[in-house]
């Protein structure tokens, strides 16, 4: 039985790589044209990190599509539209749904405004966390290949706050200004909260939150039942992914409002929705139109996938249900956890893998997953092969 599982496993990993190791072209029908992979920072090649760097330095340069608003540059557009939104976006249902579509525009102006090629990435922080080297050894924080250091002690202080607009939960947290790698001249006019100054890119890694971002944590959120359940997990203020994966970084990032101003909040929100995604596709029956919450914080009304979101200065507005399945328009990716899942790279052991799913579970859905993506392939090529052949009648 082993071995069966073991061929069936290596059987489907080489198909499912085979089939998407490039985006997958979908026939002129399809919801989406391509579906994108999503791949965690290490699995990038070097020059996809160069590339995704160089492109977030041009966001941080080119004007703002509205300039009529506060953002100085089309990077802070993404960060003025957060805070504008803040209190309506956290602690509400659509909280998630929110927030993969903040990164789907997000991903789509570092294409098509900056020119990056390469995939959008994500910040597995359990790799960290279940390591045993300080945080700030991560690759993530290299200041060549990475988004540059922890903040440098005395090198900012806070600023004037008389109408209590700064939102700063820890003071202590803003240990200085980020001095390493290719964000150590970055200027933001925006923040810290709802407060317009001109200041550095502020971090002060903090530690201690490093168990709540283990692997462990992880498997107890992915194991609840409901999206409730899950939710609550995610962003429990004892030991929740969301909250702690800011705070360890510190400075900026621990601002509700203003967490944007920092670059690794776009890869931190891209592997909370990862581990969504993840816990999705365990039950895509019941789990794609699974939600729960009110619509405004402590509001009476609970929020349905009819529910609008907007998304001021960034694009179209777009209902919850338009997000649940990524593998549908708008949102048109996957995560690479799906395609290498006994990749050394993608998951830390061949046997068990961090989430703990039931083995032959996993088996079926690879299974039905890569015979979806091999009838898309062939409908594409079919579809191709027909329209050739018109075109040589």
């Amino acid at each position: 039985m082993v071995a069966l599982r073991a061929l069936g496993f290596a059987l489907i990993v080489s198909l499912v790589s085979t089939v998407i190791a490039s985006p997958v072209e979908r026939a002129a029908s399809a919801t989406c044209a391509e579906i994108q992979v999503r791949k965690e920072w290490r699995a990038l090649t070097v020059e996809e990190r160069l590339g995704y760097l160089q492109a977030v330095l041009c966001l941080q340069k080119i004007p703002p599509h509205e300039t009529t608003g506060i953002a100085t540059t089309r990077y802070e557009e993404f960060q003025a539209t957060h805070i504008k939104l803040t209190d309506r976006v956290h602690f509400v249902g659509h909280f998630l749904a929110w927030h993969r579509q903040l990164g789907t525009y997000y991903g789509k102006a570092l294409r098509e405004e900056c020119g990056y090629k390469g995939p959008f990435p994500y910040w597995d922080w359990s790799i960290d966390a279940d390591s045993s080297k300080p945080l700030a050894q991560s690759p993530l924080f290299d200041p060549v290949t990475g988004f540059g250091g922890d903040g440098v002690p005395g090198t900012y202080t806070l600023p004037p706050d008389p109408k209590n607009e700064s939102a700063v939960p820890r003071p202590y947290a803003y240990k200085g200004c980020v001095r390493t790698g290719p964000f150590k001249d970055a200027v933001s006019h925006l923040g810290p909260g709802k407060l317009k100054t001109t200041h550095c890119l502020v971090r002060g890694i903090e530690e201690t939150y490093r168990p709540a971002l283990r692997s462990s944590n992880v498997r107890n959120t992915l194991n609840t039942s409901n999206y409730k359940a899950f939710d609550a997990a995610v962003n429990s203020l004892m030991n929740g992914i969301h909250g702690s994966g800011h705070f360890i970084v510190g400075g900026e990032m621990t601002n509700v409002y203003s967490a944007g101003i920092d670059p690794l909040f776009y890869l931190h929100h891209a592997n909370l929705d990862r581990i969504w995604w993840v816990w999705q596709q365990a039950d895509r029956k019941n789990r794609l139109t699974d939600i729960w919450g009110p619509t405004t914080q402590n509001g009476p009304t609970q929020v349905t996938l009819d529910f609008d979101m907007d998304f001021p200065a960034l694009g179209p507005n777009v209902k919850v249900g338009e997000v649940m399945d990524s593998f549908e328009a708008p949102s048109c990716f996957m995560y690479q956890y799906c395609i290498e899942l006994l990749v050394i790279s993608c998951v830390r052991s061949p046997i068990k893998f961090v989430f703990d799913f039931e083995i032959d579970a996993i088996i079926t859905r690879l299974v039905a997953l890569t015979l979806q993506l091999l009838d898309n392939v062939l409908t594409a090529n079919k579809a191709q092969t027909t329209h050739n052949s018109y075109k040589g009648s």
